[in-house]
């Protein structure tokens, strides 16, 4: 009789993805539903970055350091407090045995698509598929999200991270047999960690402190919080050490990072991110007027969707993944929405992959009405609403790629004619965009000021007696002092830099000689 209780009881139990809407439906052939349709959306976004991106984009100036790390083909370029290796780490296989931008970028596209595969998948336990899959969508078609998938920047990785994470912290508290959840949850916080390490905290916070709220959880709290932890440790680790090497501890690393990022405080950049998303990849400063209105809709109606969501989840027998997820994403997003005084539309991915699920979650509520008439009418805002937004996201997407492909084919330009004026390695290059321009032409890049202080005017000037130097000056620059005897030659002009013009050391005029 009692063994007949125990398994009685054990029927009352709510498995992970076997309540409400979560629960997947019976049969091998919809077993396989989760698989097919995050596959489908994955390689929908690898396609699209193959084909809308990837052909003719050259390396921003960000990437360029983090490539720089790895690639033989030019001296790393200096490498400032922020910054963490994960990325380089991540580029390496492919930038250390080539050259090859176009190598690199296919290299990236192929991670992230299986990187969005693998960070949905996580999930397939938690929310069913067609939410999954709605989400992994919306996500994917963003302009940002596309841009910056084969591009050699940590946030999407940061973003996969925390998506992950936050899958893998719900099966850990939800179900102790699940053998690859708390190996999944440390995992995911690491590689967030290791990409961005400031991020890395802000995601570990929310799920730390819903950890003992869970009841589920209440006996596996230490546990799951220990392996949190864990993560960040490991992850932040290479930041850590490199700060004690190089910057003279912890706090010191993060107090120049501060001031290389403007020094955090109190800002509201809600409205800069909002101007950004037209197709600024940084808004510093973001003081430029709101030309296209049309391309923050979404973001417009990103709260209402996303409490909507929560709305939705909230009527089910499973509200905890959908709630989680939002509260996560938030907090991952409040940082650079109040801390950061300027805008770039990338620091926020990983608040749009979590917030993702629960605008995915108010779609499929608001596509399901209760009547037939309802769910016809509801079919065809919901298509006339996908196409327009599509449509702002491609020709936000198309403007930003073919101006980043401009300048490239300039870029190009700038560093063969400073070859041909005897600007060949092992050269120097400071000044305007030096580390683009340096890393072209396979020189190092050195700057007597700013955040990258790594050499001092008279050092440079003495450099240029026994090195090719060439220095960058445009119309707003003013001519360095030691610079204003060397050889002047004119350089196509830049983007909105004009009048570019390379003055070049005596020992590059000995070289092209």
């Amino acid at each position: 009789m009692q063994d007949a209780r125990l398994i009685a009881g054990s029927r009352d139990v709510t498995r992970p993805g076997e309540s409400g809407e979560g629960r997947p439906p019976a049969g091998a052939g919809a077993a396989a539903r989760p698989l097919t349709w995050t596959a489908a959306v994955a390689a929908a976004f690898t396609l699209a970055q193959l084909a809308l991106v990837v052909p003719g984009l050259g390396l921003g100036w960000d990437e360029t350091v983090y490539v720089s790390q790895v690639s033989p083909q030019a001296p790393a370029a200096f490498f400032s407090a922020p910054r963490a290796r994960g990325i380089s780490f991540l580029v390496a296989p492919v930038a250390a045995l080539t050259t090859s931008v176009e190598a690199l970028r296919v290299w990236l596209a192929l991670l992230s698509g299986c990187g969005l595969f693998l960070a949905l998948w996580v999930w397939r336990r938690l929310l069913p598929a067609g939410v999954l899959a709605t989400a992994g969508a919306l996500f994917a078609t963003l302009w940002v999200t596309l841009f910056y998938g084969p591009q050699a920047m940590p946030n999407l990785w940061v973003a996969y991270g925390a998506l992950a994470a936050t899958g893998f912290f719900l099966r850990a508290v939800r179900d102790p047999g699940d053998r690859w959840a708390l190996p999944g949850l440390g995992a995911g916080v690491a590689l967030a960690a290791l990409m961005r390490p400031t991020d890395a905290v802000w995601l570990a916070l929310p799920l730390a402190v819903a950890a003992p709220l869970l009841r589920p959880a209440r006996r596996r709290a230490l546990v799951v919080v220990a392996v949190l932890a864990a993560g960040l440790v490991v992850g932040c680790a290479p930041w850590v050490v490199e700060a004690y090497a190089h910057y003279g501890g912890l706090v010191p690393r993060l107090r120049r990072a501060s001031e290389i990022q403007g020094h955090l405080g109190w800002y509201f950049a809600v409205d800069d991110h909002v101007r950004a998303l037209g197709g600024r990849t940084l808004c510093r400063p973001c003081d430029v007027p709101w030309r296209h209105p049309l391309s923050a809709v979404w973001f417009m109606a990103l709260p209402l969707l996303v409490a909507g969501g929560v709305w939705s989840a909230a009527r089910t027998r499973d509200r905890v993944p959908v709630v989680l997820a939002t509260v996560t994403g938030l907090v991952s997003a409040a940082p650079y929405l109040f801390t950061v005084g300027y805008a770039a539309p990338r620091f926020l991915l990983p608040a749009y992959a979590l917030l993702a699920l629960p605008v995915a979650q108010c779609l499929h509520r608001v596509a399901r009405p209760d009547r037939a008439r309802g769910r016809r009418t509801a079919a065809v805002l919901l298509a006339l609403a996908a196409t327009a937004h599509l449509a702002v996201q491609y020709r936000v997407l198309d403007g930003v790629a073919e101006r980043v492909r401009r300048d490239n084919v300039t870029l190009g330009r700038i560093a063969a004619e400073l070859r041909a004026q005897g600007v060949t390695p092992p050269c120097v290059v400071s000044g305007e965009d030096a580390i683009r321009v340096a890393f072209r032409a396979g020189c190092a890049s050195r700057q007597p000021s700013g955040h990258d202080g790594s050499i001092t005017p008279r050092g440079l000037a003495a450099m240029g007696l026994r090195l090719p130097v060439a220095v960058l000056v445009s119309d707003v620059g003013g001519i360095p002092s030691y610079a204003r005897p060397w050889r002047v030659h004119r350089l196509p002009d830049l983007g909105h830099r004009t009048g570019l013009r390379g003055y070049l050391s005596p020992a590059a005029t000995r070289a092209a000689d």
